[in-house]
């Protein structure tokens, strides 16, 4: 199979580092294709800008999400961008990887994904109707393929428990595992979570790295987070709200699993 690990850390000597040296390590003894985008070896540029195009006419205002889809149709997006898009199309699983830093990722992580998801490739594709709202939630353009975070954050476990001061990891991280990967069709795969990280020496590395290394045996065979798919019937067209049969009197973040 082939891997792409989207690595966004400034630090190649930090735990991040050392995690995703040895999750590439350890897909490839296994037989596995991997390719990793290290966004600060690569000075990744995060902004979304008139830039991104080759055929963009500087006296003509700049609109983001037209732009990148006629830049996409025409082939004059910037090289950096189609190669990542390229990447994605290889891939048969993406892994992102970063540190969990103001309830979110790093920017320049969040600025791979304006930039690479371009209009026409990973959104605003599909017929819109009056039955379907489009390609997307469970299809689109990474449908088939799995994608799963692997995390680190300071706080502890108990911080990100179902009662913990910082919500549920689940739902601090719903924007992104719902929103930035199942949106365009990615099997989600529940998150590889290191917790406390400033409380980490030689005997928890090895205890993180070997969890972390089941799941990477395990990344095909892991059942994804059952999410529920968009135009399956589930939800009112074009409310695109849950119907009222579903999780009856229940809301949020968690109606949205099967």
């Amino acid at each position: 199979m082939k891997v792409l690990l989207v690595y966004a850390h400034p630090e190649p000597r930090s735990l991040n580092g050392s995690l995703r040296d040895f999750a590439v390590k350890r897909l490839e003894s296994a037989g596995h294709a991997v390719q990793v985008s290290d966004l600060y070896a690569m000075r990744w540029k995060a902004v979304v800008d008139a830039d991104d195009s080759t055929g963009h006419d500087p006296d003509a205002p700049f609109n983001p999400s037209l732009a990148s889809k006629q830049a996409y149709a025409d082939g004059t997006q910037s090289e950096d961008i189609a190669r990542e898009q390229e990447k994605l199309r290889w891939a048969d699983a993406v892994i992102l990887q970063f540190p969990l830093w103001w309830f979110s990722m790093p920017a320049i992580l969040k600025g791979w994904i304006d930039r690479v998801y371009a209009c026409g490739f990973a959104y605003g594709v599909g017929e819109h109707s009056d039955s379907r709202w489009g390609n997307r939630y469970g299809e689109g353009a990474m449908a088939g393929k799995r994608a799963m975070l692997v995390v680190t954050t300071g706080g502890w476990d108990s911080h990100y428990g179902p009662r913990g001061i910082n919500g549920p990891i689940d739902d601090v991280l719903f924007p992104i595992q719902h929103g930035l990967l199942y949106y365009p069709g990615f099997d989600v795969l529940p998150p590889f979570v290191v917790y406390r990280t400033s409380r980490m020496d030689d005997a928890r590395f090895s205890e993180v790295s070997d969890a972390l290394g089941r799941r990477l045996d395990t990344l095909w065979q892991t059942t994804p987070i059952p999410f529920r798919p968009q135009n399956s019937g589930a939800y009112e067209i074009p409310s695109l709200t849950l119907r009222p049969d579903l999780a009856p009197g229940r809301e949020g973040f968690g109606v949205h699993r099967e």
